[in-house]
């Protein structure tokens, strides 16, 4: 096989900040050719966003590679004309918009199905478009508080704890594309698009299934159990004479290999720890024993004793260190990309690989209103265009 996957698809782009910008990057990366329609002169917020390289936003060249941007402003007329024109045009209508924003401007779902029958139309909002809460502005932080991610993490003692990465952006953006390509899947059988609809709200959610299974089970709220695991142990992270470690060693073949490995092979006898559902019941007196261990050798050692004992570890890593592994290298999950202001800088890789049409990263993020001209000098000419 050859090209890209996605070759040939057509996705017009509504977003910005993250979660959309993020599911229309996974299409870009596949081949499809995202326009991305910015507003003139301001364009998406993201561009305003530190850290900067030579005065472009790093977060914006991140998650806006492979497009193209196109500036137009939706509340004039000619402009509004020449979006429904790419619309005509599309396979795909990517927006996240508070719900009825769109439809305000004349860009709602039952407006273009109208004009598109075949258009995947995408919607990604807080809160969904149905429900109490579909008026309601959400942003990731708001997000975890309200689906319980706050209230599992962080110290079992402690404040509710924010995860410090956009995951209800990024798993929207997911979950929204997984829906795109679906729903594209359809279309190849019923010859119609359809609305997709995730959001914010429901991603985060999806991401607590351990926790869900402990509430449906119990009726009971999950505790906060900091680094631990809710069904396994020892399944944490430990502290080595030099750093962190993580173990995993949650099968009984494994918690037996592991107390040999740590010199602490009566452990596997002791009633206290004598399957995994005991273990993770004296999960504490477990914890502190094998951490009396850990601390008396580097990290480094303990993982060439558990890596030749098969037992699934790793090591608490900075970021500068995870840009140098070489598992990292070689999956190439870092990549060099050229932008004409920003000069050569790093993006992350494709973690989808295919095998016979891999993605690829084609072009840099684009600069506001970049290929304005060279996109809308291909549309058929109704509105006057380029007279």
């Amino acid at each position: 096989m050859t090209g890209l996957a996605l070759e040939g698809v057509r996705v017009i782009d509504l977003t910005a900040y993250l979660s959309g910008p993020y599911c229309s990057m996974i299409l870009a990366d596949h081949g499809a050719d995202v326009i991305k329609i910015e507003r003139p002169g301001e364009g998406d917020e993201a561009r305003r966003m530190p850290p900067f390289i030579k005065g472009e936003s790093a977060p914006f060249m991140l998650w806006n590679r492979n497009k193209r941007s196109v500036a137009l402003d939706l509340k004039e007329a000619r402009d509004h004309a020449l979006c429904l024109d790419l619309v005509r045009e599309a396979d795909i209508f990517i927006e996240n918009f508070k719900p009825g924003v769109a439809a305000r401007l004349g860009l709602g779902y039952e407006t273009l199905a109208a004009l598109n029958p075949r258009l995947v139309y995408c919607s990604i909002s807080g809160f969904g478009q149905t429900g109490p809460y579909r008026a309601r502005g959400g942003f990731d932080l708001m997000v975890q508080a309200m689906s319980g991610i706050m209230s599992v993490n962080g110290p079992e003692d402690g404040p509710p704890h924010r995860v410090p990465m956009a995951i209800a952006d990024i798993g929207a953006g997911m979950f929204a594309a997984i829906g795109i390509l679906a729903a594209l899947q359809a279309r190849t059988r019923t010859g119609r698009g359809q609305h997709v609809d995730t959001a914010l709200y429901d991603a985060a959610l999806s991401f607590g299934l351990y926790e869900a299974a402990h509430f449906f089970a119990s009726g009971e709220n999950p505790p906060r159990l900091g680094q631990a695991h809710r069904g396994s142990a020892p399944y944490q992270v430990f502290r080595t004479r030099d750093g962190w470690i993580t173990i995993g060693a949650n099968t009984q073949a494994l918690w037996v290999k592991l107390c040999e490995v740590i010199g602490k092979s009566e452990l596997a006898q002791d009633p206290r720890f004598r399957d995994n559902a005991a273990r993770v019941s004296n999960r504490p007196a477990l914890a502190g024993l094998v951490q009396e261990a850990l601390a008396a050798a580097s990290t480094r050692e303990w993982m060439a004793r558990f890596e030749a004992a098969g037992i699934p570890a790793g090591p608490v890593q900075s970021y500068a260190e995870v840009f140098a592994d070489p598992q990292v290298i070689a999956r190439e999950m870092v990549a060099d990309v050229e932008h004409p202001s920003a000069g050569q800088t790093r993006t992350l890789g494709i973690p989808v690989k295919l095998s016979g049409t891999p993605g690829a990263l084609r072009r840099p993020a684009p600069r506001l209103g970049e290929h304005t001209e060279e996109v809308l000098a291909a549309l058929p000419r109704r509105h006057g265009q380029g007279d």
